[in-house]
């Protein structure tokens, strides 16, 4: 069994699938990829890379809070990036979600995302 997580605090699903998924045991929660939306006008926020990085990270961070876990019970992410130039301003702010124990990652550059974000993050968490 399983329990579909969904918060106000961040977009809703703009397809099919889940902000996350806690399996039945209450161990392992999937997020889906965040993209740079605001929950409430669901609009992309943020020209740079950067600042859309930042606007993933709340979403995610909302979406984890909703899910019984924070950041540091992250141990599996991928970072999407439309452009793989601008790693360097997303990691920095995607470090400061992850400043004890990062989890592990992959990093790749997309053609596209979702309503033309430049970066889009999901994640596993264990609780």
């Amino acid at each position: 069994m399983k329990q579909i997580i969904e918060t106000d605090r961040a977009p809703a699903a703009i397809g099919p699938y889940s902000q996350a998924v806690k399996v039945a045991a209450g161990t392992m929660i999937f997020c889906s990829g965040q993209i740079p939306l605001d929950p409430d006008t669901g609009e992309i926020v943020g020209e740079s890379a950067a600042d859309q990085g930042r606007r993933v990270i709340e979403n995610l961070k909302a979406v984890l809070k909703e899910a019984g876990a924070d950041c540091s019970q992250v141990v599996k992410t991928t970072l999407y990036l439309a452009d793989m130039r601008d790693f360097t301003a997303v990691n920095e702010v995607y470090a400061a979600c992850f400043l004890s124990t990062p989890p592990a990652r992959a990093a790749i550059a997309v053609r596209d995302l979702p309503k033309g974000a430049k970066v889009m993050i999901d994640a596993i968490a264990v609780v």
